[in-house]
């Protein structure tokens, strides 16, 4: 069933982005009269193809990995006399440049009516409420204590963790100074602690910010009865059952589920001696951890879940906007990420993120697959971002994408004239060269987190 979720799921962010994205080209093209001979969504084998009453060529390829919108153009070969004016070439640089344009602009419009809707669905969030802070980290040497409320992070509010971790996602790498504001409990009197940066988590695979900053968010306490096994974990190869009860590990007692996951993780491939209880007898298991991750990253694995837990009403706030408020939202939303994702593809270029971070097409279909497995809320947010880094990606100054072409008009525009066939063609080949090379490395990192 996974599976099906994962190939359909992505099946259906692509052929959307694309078509959006390409609509995009089609249609601020026509509308500044250029003939448009093919609108082809996937590359290779037609599919599905038929021609409006304009002669535009339709397809839908066999290859669902991109489009493209194909214009007539003197350069690419001869144009009817009658036809020239419709030519992409003869057009005026804001003409072209409106253009290209045009295909990211589509992606952001898509990304805010995407947010717009899941503002209207609205969601329900947790409180973010620190749970415990670990000694000498961070947050402890600025006094944050278990029991506050985070309710913003550098002056901007936050409503549950996803917006916490979002705002910290910000600094990653950065130097300088981390403004929290938190609410003790039981009162409305908000305090601001501030929290000094050092090169925080600069170069760091997978980051997690608040474990960066010594914070663990209150969470239930959950009884480590196990009510899931992994098929192909070391537990089920081991003998364990659903329903046995963890006890203690290598000899230290276990009361609840979060001291289970911070004992395993210090332990990735090594032999632990698990204390379990079945039908009231207890026993002693020896099982070998798998592992997950890697480098600083790697944590021991065992194969094991634990079955959910009430969330306290008083822990948990609804949020929803109504149709007009929703707009704003959306768009507050779409500028936050898109600034985020251009600031992100920044620090990695300086070193202030790991180019591990960046994923490429097998982490994506995991992500749509578990998105859309998820319900239609999650699909849309995941359709939003993909559809926002889709933009931003086509906007990257890089010859071959739309950011390349418009950065050649732009030259044009300011210089009054196009720059030499030579020197555009020297551009396409250094871009062919970086994007093949930013593909082979996010493919690297998938093939790795696998």
């Amino acid at each position: 069933m996974g599976a099906l979720y994962m190939f359909f799921g992505t099946l259906v962010a692509l052929g959307v982005l694309v078509t959006i994205h390409e609509f995009g080209h089609f249609w601020v093209a026509r509308r500044c009269g250029v003939k448009v001979l093919r609108f082809s969504v996937g590359f290779g084998t037609p599919l599905l193809r038929w021609h409006d009453r304009q002669g535009t060529e339709f397809v839908v390829a066999a290859i669902p990995l991109g489009g493209y919108v194909k214009m007539l153009d003197e350069r690419e070969g001869d144009v009817p006399a009658a036809q020239v004016e419709q030519s992409f070439n003869r057009k005026s640089v804001r003409q072209r440049i409106a253009i290209v344009a045009a295909g990211p602009a589509a992606n952001f419009l898509l990304a805010i009516l995407f947010f717009w809707v899941l503002a209207m669905l609205g969601a329900q969030q947790v409180r973010p409420v620190i749970g415990t802070v670990q000694p000498d980290s961070l947050a402890a040497e600025a006094g944050l204590q278990p029991g506050q409320e985070i309710v913003a992070v550098d002056g901007e509010p936050t409503t549950g963790w996803s917006a916490v971790n979002l705002q910290l996602i910000r600094r990653l790498g950065e130097s300088g100074t981390l403004h929290l504001q938190v609410r003790d409990p039981g009162t409305t009197t908000e305090i601001t602690r501030e929290l000094v940066l050092r090169d925080w988590q600069r170069g760091v695979d997978q980051p997690d910010p608040l474990l960066a900053l010594g914070i663990r968010p209150w969470r239930p306490a959950i009884s480590p009865v196990l009510r899931e096994i992994d098929p192909q974990g070391p537990a089920q190869a081991a003998g364990v059952q659903l329903g046995d009860r963890l006890l203690a590990i290598n000899g230290m007692p276990v009361e609840e589920w979060q001291q289970v996951l911070d004992a395993f993780k210090v332990l990735p491939g090594k032999q632990v001696s698990l204390r379990l209880e079945r039908d009231g007898s207890q026993f002693d298991l020896p099982v070998t951890l798998g592992e997950r991750g890697e480098g600083e990253n790697r944590s021991g694995y065992l194969g094991v879940g634990v079955g959910a837990v009430d969330w306290p009403a008083d822990m948990l706030r609804e949020v929803r906007f109504g149709p007009l408020d929703a707009v704003g939202e959306g768009l507050r939303r779409t500028w936050n990420m898109t600034l985020l994702t251009f600031d992100s593809v920044r620090k990695m270029l300086v070193g202030e993120l790991s180019v591990k971070n960046l994923s490429g097409p097998i982490t994506i279909a995991k992500v749509a697959g578990a998105s859309a497995q998820s319900g239609v809320g999650d699909f849309l947010y995941f359709l939003a971002l993909l559809s926002i880094s889709l933009g931003v990606l086509n906007l990257l100054p890089i010859p071959v994408l739309d950011g390349g072409h418009l950065l050649f008009y732009l030259i044009e525009w300011v210089r009054g004239r196009p720059l030499s066939e030579r020197v555009q063609g020297w551009g396409m080949q250094i871009g062919i060269s970086l994007v093949l090379g930013v593909m082979l490395l996010a493919l690297v990192n998938d093939l790795g987190r696998l």
